[in-house]
């Protein structure tokens, strides 16, 4: 079965435009999930870790539209920095999606993995006094679009009951931090795929297509998945699915985070050069080949603010290839590289 593309109006000159038919791709979905579950992966059902994001939300309808609530999975996994918003709002809809779900804390898992102490080794280099009770996130600056200023991560601190902190953080500190904090994705996936073992289901990614394209994705972690449904998808797409599905307007309508730090932190403040709606349409115009002038007049920003974006847009795509990558064999083994 050959799953047709996603009807993406061709954008004219000036003009770019996201907009889907939800119901048609809605039913898309859920017919290619349905053969790939049955042909590909020969697997019962399917298991998502649920975040209280627009994504798995939708992700976890777009299950149910096509195996029905009993065939599908929902795990919450909060963590000591998660925000309890993202609990309270992934159960809520799963109970409205009919679905079984337990929650694992995977604190302990990460507190064994000494997530959290290699973490805080890092940022004390910096600053010796962190300890209990601080709050931390890493942010990149906040006017790199004008291109003026490099992608160079500062760390923010915040002591208890103090004023927030920020960092130039070197090289070395922010691999460490980036690195420890990538067990709470790879401990999800673990528990994830322990699930998806007892009960014979697949595992489904919820990265939509800005997050694939650009490599905002951990490898073994939320990167590691049997289908992803929504990968294909601009965010703004995301939205209009998430509306017929009748995602809940508190989840819909609340800010993309990473849910990773103690301190809220924005996707756009950490990784995208700008918020995802606006991410979208200048990630279309370079998809789409539109020249910088062209997506400047469809999206409202300057040709240098383009420029920039186009330029962030390439490196994020050269630097995180590897994340796409199969593992690399001296050469094919058969027949098992022909499928």
């Amino acid at each position: 079965m050959t799953i047709p593309p996603a009807t993406l109006p061709h954008p004219a000159q000036g003009h770019l435009s996201l907009q889907l038919d939800p119901a048609a791709e809605a039913d898309r979905i859920a017919a290619a999930l349905r053969h790939q579950l049955r042909d590909d992966l020969q697997r019962r059902g399917l298991v998502l870790g649920m975040s209280g994001g627009v994504d798995s939300s939708v992700c976890a309808a777009l299950a149910v539209r096509a195996l029905g609530p009993r065939r599908v999975f929902a795990l919450f996994m909060p963590e000591r920095d998660s925000d309890p918003a993202s609990l309270e709002l992934a159960s809520e809809w799963a109970g409205r999606l009919g679905i079984e779900h337990a929650t694992e804390d995977i604190t302990p898992l990460l507190e064994a993995a000494r997530c959290y102490e290699r973490r805080d080794e890092a940022i004390r280099r910096l600053v010796p006094e962190f300890g209990a009770g601080w709050l931390c996130k890493v942010v990149l600056p906040a006017g790199r679009v004008e291109g003026a200023l490099l992608n160079v991560p500062s760390l923010v601190v915040q002591p208890p009951g103090g004023e927030p902190r920020t960092l130039r953080l070197p090289s070395a500190e922010y691999r460490q931090i980036v690195a420890a904090t990538n067990f709470k994705q790879r401990v999800r996936k673990m528990v994830e795929y322990y699930h998806a073992d007892r009960l014979h289901y697949a595992v489904v990614g919820t990265p939509n297509r800005l997050e694939y394209d650009q490599g905002f994705f951990v490898k073994g972690g939320d990167g590691l998945a049997d289908v992803k449904p929504i990968a294909h998808l601009y965010k703004t797409q995301v939205y209009q699915l998430a509306e017929l599905l009748g995602v809940p307007a508190a989840v819909r309508e609340r800010a993309p985070t990473t849910d990773t730090y103690s301190m809220p932190q924005g996707q756009d403040e950490f990784y995208f050069a700008l918020p995802a709606r606006q991410m979208d349409v200048v990630l279309h115009a370079r998809n789409a080949g539109l020249s910088e002038e062209d997506a400047a007049q469809a999206t409202g920003l300057s040709v240098e603010q383009v420029r920039s974006v186009y330029r962030d847009i390439d490196q994020k795509r050269s630097t995180t290839r590897y994340l796409h990558l199969t593992p690399r064999l001296v050469e094919p083994v058969h027949p098992i590289s022909a499928h």
